[in-house]
């Protein structure tokens, strides 16, 4: 059997390499635990008797391994008495938006994100649509660990719904943020990447509601992933050629579950993804002032444009969970990740490159300006992001030489370390989703940027 010491279990979700570390097994027990959670949760942690049935939300995305955690996925959530409406391959996004639309009880997402195609995993929303927080994943974690839930009997075993199709639903509730008619206006001809991804047909669809001619690439969702799955600019420089050859406005970049939107200009330039929030913030609060929360990591372009626009910006944790939990705490009308990642909360609480796309060409529409100029006209900062592998054992002693070695910085311990200079930042975290430690720096220049980073790997690898 799999040994579920080497999964990866965060704020994330649950990670690991099929057929080492995770299976179907794994992946059944862990619905199961999921599944209990839920009625756990509902009830207010008391147990009851002859208890109703609980919707549960359950997608996938376009991953091999995919169909045969789905049924394991399934027939966990069934055999703790809950009815499974199955949206099958979808993006994360949808997933969300679909278990609050349905008012259903949780979903669960089967995904690796942007892991290479041996991960899979499973993500775990609440009742919010939202992804569930670090201590409510803990529970479900603990459930699965300890076994200790209730089961339903033979006459109690869930079942499973098949809704109509949902992409519809989750495009309606992005143009219903936008001026259709304003966009579809400039006749945009747009380049859309899915990679063999979730996210091809929902971006298509999405793209020409809005009036945009498309040419497209890997949006069959089969799984087939053309280039590494992750859409940073090294991963793109074979796709981003297409955009200006096929003479398109923009190309958008999704990863394989579609919670991150990466850009390319008309020219042909892979853009930093920390772009994709830095514009989708300036248009949302062009159209409502407002709070804006990001993480740790996330560049200071953002808080500029906050300033600008006389709104509060926010820091988080790392984590769209801790992402979403300030959001609400502080009223926010836009938040997200510098990984191309947007959250708005009017269409739900998941990290939605579909809204990121319409923002951006809405922007598009109202400047008159290409794509490129609006990426040079934001507030510049260089922003180099790294990591390491570094044993857990060693960290908390390398943070401490790392505060040690800029004694004037102000420090921030609530993710990792965060240390934050004149006109500099540092931040050094174990990742959530990989085995390794990351280091991301800030600055005014490259050359900065580069020396802090190559400073502080000195540092953990000591």
């Amino acid at each position: 059997m799999s040994d579920p010491s080497v999964l990866i279990v965060s704020v994330s979700g649950v990670r690991g390499l099929v057929g080492n570390g995770l299976s179907a097994d794994i992946v059944a027990r862990f619905a199961a635990a999921f599944g209990a959670f839920c009625h756990d949760n509902s009830s207010g942690g008391v147990r009851q008797e002859g208890r109703e049935p609980l919707r549960i939300i359950v997608s996938r995305d376009s991953r091999p391994s995919g169909e045969v955690f789905r049924h394991a996925t399934i027939a966990g959530l069934l055999e703790t008495h809950c009815i499974v409406e199955d949206i099958g391959i979808a993006s994360t996004p949808t997933c969300g938006l679909i278990v609050r639309q349905k008012n259903a009880a949780g979903g669960i997402q089967i995904t690796a994100s942007h892991n290479p195609s041996p991960w899979n995993g499973l993500k775990m929303f609440g009742p919010d649509g939202a992804v569930l927080s670090a201590e409510k994943g803990a529970v479900v974690r603990g459930l699965f660990e300890s076994g200790t839930f209730e089961r339903a009997s033979w006459d109690r075993i869930g079942s499973v719904q098949v809704p109509p199709d949902v992409l519809g639903d989750h495009a309606r509730a992005v143009l219903d943020t936008v001026s259709v008619a304003e966009v579809a206006g400039q006749g945009f001809r747009v380049f859309l990447d899915a990679n063999g991804g979730a996210g091809g047909p929902l971006g298509t669809q999405l793209l020409k509601d809005l009036g945009c001619e498309v040419e497209t690439c890997g949006c069959d969702p089969n799984g087939e992933f053309v280039h590494e799955p992750e859409p940073i600019p090294a991963h793109l420089a074979d796709v981003a050629p297409w955009v200006p050859q096929l003479n398109t406005n923009i190309g958008f970049a999704l990863d394989p579950d579609a919670d991150r939107l990466a850009l390319i200009d008309e020219q042909g330039n892979c853009v930093s993804e920390e772009v994709t929030l830095a514009l989708a913030v300036k248009y949302r609060l062009r159209q409502q002032t407002g709070p804006v929360v990001i993480n740790m990591s996330t560049s200071r372009m953002v808080e500029e444009i906050a300033r600008q626009f006389g709104c509060p910006c926010y820091r988080s944790s790392v984590g769209e969970a801790n992402v979403v939990g300030l959001m609400k705490t502080v009223g926010a009308v836009i938040g997200g990740e510098g990984n191309g990642g947007v959250i708005d909360p009017r269409i739900g609480w998941v990290r939605d490159p579909f809204a990121g796309m319409a923002f951006i060409l809405s922007l598009m529409a109202q400047e008159r300006k290409p794509f490129s100029q609006l990426v040079a006209e934001l507030p510049r900062f260089s922003m180099l992001k790294t990591k390491y592998k570094v044993s857990r054992d060693n960290l908390a002693a390398a943070l401490q030489a790392l505060e040690r070695n800029w004694p004037d910085a102000r420090v921030n311990r609530d993710d990792g370390l965060r240390l934050d200079g004149t006109d500099w930042w540092l931040h050094v975290r174990g990742s959530n989703t990989e085995p390794v430690v990351r280091v991301i720096a800030e600055a005014t220049t490259t050359e900065q940027a580069q020396t802090l980073c190559d400073t502080a790997g000195g540092i953990l690898t000591k």
